[in-house]
């Protein structure tokens, strides 16, 4: 294997490289007139199966012009909580086939028992916590639909949870937009590491759950 042959198959493996792509790929629609669009279906697509969370796009796109960051919030937020819907319907209905195979790409089999213990205490509750945080949200959607939850009551929790978070991120940049952009770029890879252990803390919590 050549020297250039190897150091690009190193680059492929590293998870760093690969989200580095991943982000660069989500930020380049900020740069193109279909960003709302393209915001829009992102924040949806991930709230049932696609890994790659909305706030990268909404990032870049309210430090692209903060003016708008109300507009993206909410385009975010409705997305998303349109995305939720398609989640429900998921484990609802095709959760012997499209919703296993989702859970088995997260390895989040263990956690479908413990996401319907919490339910069973407090469902709005448990996709509040989920809808906010790093915990992955999907599992969440999709478990609402597999122990038939209330529709209202994931739509509910999803748009408190859901806007809590995008207002939050796009207001904190509509202030700091120019210093949070530049500090992103100058630790990107800090700041990837640091998502990557929220991410398995989330997973871990809803796996082995807490006490």
């Amino acid at each position: 294997m050549t020297q250039p042959t190897r150091a690009a198959l190193v680059s492929a493996l590293n998870p760093l490289a690969w989200i580095r792509k991943s982000y660069d790929w989500t930020v380049h629609w900020a740069r193109t007139p279909r960003a709302p669009a393209a915001l829009f279906g992102i924040a949806f697509m991930e709230s049932s199966f696609f890994p790659v969370p909305p706030d990268v796009l909404l990032i870049a796109m309210v430090v692209a012009n903060r003016k708008k960051w109300l507009r993206d919030a909410l385009i975010c937020t409705i997305g998303s909580v349109c995305g939720a819907l398609l989640g429900y319907f998921i484990g609802w209905g095709l959760y012997e086939t499209v919703g296993k195979w989702i859970v088995a790409t997260y390895h989040l089999e263990a956690a479908v028992d413990f996401i319907g213990v919490q339910f069973s205490k407090n469902a709005f509750l448990a996709i509040f916590a989920a809808a906010f945080t790093p915990i992955p949200y999907k599992a969440f959607t999709i478990s609402a639909g597999l122990f038939c939850i209330p529709l209202l009551t994931l739509i509910c929790a999803s748009i408190v949870g859901r806007a809590g978070r995008f207002f939050l991120v796009a207001a904190a940049l509509r202030i700091f937009g120019k210093k949070i952009a530049d500090s992103i770029e100058r630790y990107f890879n800090i700041f990837s590491i640091i998502f990557i252990l929220l991410v398995i803390a989330g997973i871990m919590v809803i796996k082995y759950g807490y006490h």
